[in-house]
């Protein structure tokens, strides 16, 4: 993709406004694209209703416990991760209509997006309470206490940190769900997160082209904003309660992990935009273009000697559950 009516300019002329009212012809452009291509869902046939039945409380209901649901253990910590995630929507919205704004090309994708990603949360929460997959209780205190903190991006503090980190973040969040659906153990789950994960590939799509597009226009300013995001990156759920200890398991069990994330967030991107082929960089540029290279080779170590000891554990399991049998 190239933007022939703007030519690369000095990096210091590139300010937030400029940049927004440069690339708003690519955007544009990309949320038609998307229009062509996204194709409408309806989250309730994805939802088993039949399964469903009243809760104890107010109607009287059936108490719940972990026996009534078929979902696996490692596939009720990962839905309910990715659950309270999607559940912080208001403020994800916040961040992006405050950066990108709210009129022209911008905010009709600002908008769309928002009411894309709102389907998510309402989607897993209906197939979680309808299945009984997780206590409700605990998830609407989990809810409460993550919107109350709210959101902010540690990643994004330029327009194009932000474009950055949404552009692997989507991916991120699609192979999250997807691989959550995978060792969920209900194929309905499978189904409806498949899905999911359709969308946010979708999402992935508009902003990964729009940092090919930065990227032509403000090489410097956009190689150290890829460079700092990759470099500082952290899934948007991280603020919620009990995070870590969830995470871990998350990796282990293999739905994500720092392998996964080497080779099928990072790597993705980056060699479609071919940020390490970029030429022609001033100081700025080259020497993120080169701490980004030294990251990504120290990153690839660290996830081979997790999956060293993520195999080593799961044969560790693997043989004790022998014994027990």
């Amino acid at each position: 993709m190239t933007i022939a009516p703007v030519q690369r300019t000095a990096t210091t002329a590139w300010t937030d406004a400029r940049l927004i009212l440069a690339l708003e012809e690519v955007v544009e452009t990309e949320l038609n694209r998307h229009l062509k291509v996204a194709k409408e869902w309806m989250p309730h046939e994805f939802v088993p209703w039949s399964q469903g039945r009243d809760f104890d409380g107010v109607l009287g209901g059936e108490a719940w416990s972990i026996e009534q649901s078929k979902v696996t253990p490692l596939g009720r910590i990962s839905l309910v991760v990715n659950l309270l995630t999607e559940d912080n929507l208001p403020s994800y919205h916040h961040e992006i209509a405050t950066m990108f704004g709210r009129e022209g090309a911008w905010g009709a994708w600002v908008h769309r997006w928002t009411a894309e990603e709102g389907r998510h949360g309402i989607a897993i929460r209906d197939y979680l309470l309808a299945t009984r997959a997780v206590d409700p209780v605990e998830l609407e205190r989990a809810r409460m206490a993550h919107m109350s903190e709210g959101f902010e991006s540690d990643n994004a503090h330029s327009m194009l940190q932000s474009v950055a980190y949404v552009a692997f973040q989507e991916l991120a969040t699609r192979i999250a769900h997807r691989n959550t659906g995978h060792h969920s153990g209900d194929p309905l789950c499978d189904q409806l997160l498949a899905k999911i994960a359709n969308d946010e590939n979708l999402h992935m799509v508009f902003y990964r082209n729009l940092l090919k597009a930065a990227l032509e226009l403000a090489p410097d300013q956009a190689m150290r904003a890829i460079a700092d995001v990759v470099i500082n990156f952290r899934m948007p759920g991280h603020g919620m309660p009990g995070f870590e200890r969830s995470a871990a398991q998350i990796a282990i069990g293999g739905i994500y992990n720092l392998r996964i994330h080497h080779d099928d967030v990072l790597q993705p991107v980056l060699r479609h935009l071919k940020v390490m082929e970029v030429t022609g960089l001033g100081p700025v540029g080259q020497h993120a273009q080169d701490e980004l290279g030294a990251f990504l080779a120290g990153l690839d170590t660290q996830a081979t000697r997790f999956d060293e000891r993520q195999a080593a554990l799961l044969a560790r399991r693997a043989a004790a559950a022998a014994a027990r049998a």
